[in-house]
């Protein structure tokens, strides 16, 4: 019998201890514990603390024990001594997402190279119809960076067909060094019907985009048949071999449908948490999902993605999320906006202004509770919303638009004050 203790960061995970008398089963709870990375490293501890459960169950005051010897001792002393390191390394994820509305494609690799800089481990970019371009933003920021990883939040094989998705993002994971993650969807149904895409049968489309962008990357012939994705033939298939094999999928979903679809096929999850609290339903969709497909909640990378807007002053950061709140809010399901106490109707307000084009109007209508569709005010107020959101599952964070009134700063108190936080 193997006892597992392993001691994780205050407000992170706590003291979690196992005992299995399998040795497969250690691995399995090494990932549940770390994160695959450290399956080497937590075994050897593992290893070592193997004499010291009696450690695990008097807390961490060597001194209650009577009788242990110096070996179990030293033991103890590595489990409650590991490096800083250790801890920063720890699945807690935090990225961040930009879009057109960050400016020019010059200031906004800036702020990505400040994104790296400060500790976030992805940069996201939003592909929108008649906006500034996924791909090109991104090449950009691989050309400025080294580290951080690069996400597309999201595109669509509605307006890109699967094939040349497969080309855009095995080039750049290849330029990039394999940081690209890929993140799909259908996109805004209502902004497509602008060009005259109907976004039909959305659900088979998204199995299907997986499955042949999958079989792209490994190299195969793709001869596919769907029904969406019809007559790929034996020649379809990458004239060169991409850097990965296996690029990681991201899924962005919304409805109870598809985020049971990221449980089933995807590397990760891009939901909308507008407001954060709809955490709870999204992560029980997507473990339903996963479930249906033989697969633990645990082996998705589910990323809270939210609408973040932090400064010194809350004020400020409240009224950056005007624009947001107006345009978008009144779009949003009942089902999610209800978590705070808001109904559809708290926006017929902003509807009518908007109908009437009185923009001012309609931004100065937000209020208190509408804003907190979103993480907002000082980096303190803003700790304790995620904390919420750490407390109920969530492992990935990803400060989303409009990030404050001053982007900049906005990312330094992220890296400077709030990711912090999460790694004491």
């Amino acid at each position: 019998m193997i006892h597992l203790m392993a001691v994780m960061p205050e407000g992170r995970t706590g003291v979690v201890m196992g005992l299995y008398s399998e040795s497969e089963n250690v691995r399995g709870m090494i990932y549940d514990s770390v994160g695959p990375q450290f399956s080497v490293l937590t075994v050897a501890l593992v290893l070592v603390a193997n004499a010291t459960l009696s450690y695990a169950l008097i807390g961490r005051n060597p001194e209650k024990s009577k009788g242990l010897n110096f070996f179990s001792f030293i033991t103890w002393e590595v489990f409650i001594s590991l490096p800083d390191w250790y801890y920063e390394l720890m699945p807690m994820n935090f990225s961040i997402s930009l879009n057109s509305e960050h400016g020019p494609t010059v200031d906004a690799v800036r702020y990505a190279v400040l994104a790296e800089k400060h500790g976030l481990e992805c940069v996201w970019y939003c592909q929108d119809l008649f906006q500034r371009d996924v791909w090109v933003f991104l090449t950009a920021v691989a050309a400025s960076t080294d580290r951080i990883d690069l996400g597309t939040g999201i595109v669509t094989p509605y307006t890109v067909n699967p094939a040349e998705l497969a080309m855009h993002a095995a080039t750049l994971d290849e330029f990039s060094g394999g940081r690209v993650r890929l993140g799909v969807s259908v996109g805004a149904v209502e902004f497509l019907r602008w060009v005259g895409v109907d976004a039909g049968r959305p659900l088979s489309a998204m199995r299907e985009s997986f499955e042949i962008l999958r079989r792209l990357f490994r190299g195969e012939r793709v001869e596919f048949d769907g029904r969406v994705f019809k007559g790929w033939t034996r020649d379809a298939y990458m004239r060169f071999k991409p850097f990965r094999e296996e690029i990681p999928l991201y899924l962005g979903a919304q409805s109870p449908r598809m985020l049971e679809l990221v449980g089933e096929i995807a590397d990760g999850g891009l939901p909308l948490l507008f407001p954060p609290e709809y955490i709870d339903e999204v992560l029980g969709y997507v473990a339903k999902g996963a479930a249906r497909a033989g697969r633990r909640l645990e082996d998705i990378d589910v990323v809270g993605c939210l609408w973040f807007s932090v400064s010194e002053g809350p004020e400020a950061a409240k009224d950056a999320l005007r624009d947001l709140v107006t345009f978008y809010g009144p779009h949003l399901a009942p089902e999610m906006i209800g978590k705070i106490g808001l109904s559809s109707e708290d926006f017929d307000p902003i509807r009518e202004a908007l109908r009437d084009r009185d923009y001012e109007g309609a931004r100065g209508m937000m209020t208190d509770g509408m804003a907190d569709l979103a993480v907002h005010g000082t980096p303190d107020d803003c700790v304790d919303r995620i904390e919420g959101l750490i407390d109920r599952g969530l492992t990935h964070v990803r400060f989303g638009p409009p990030l404050g009134p001053d982007p900049v700063e906005a990312i330094r108190l992220i890296g400077e004050e709030i990711i912090p936080h999460f790694r004491e």
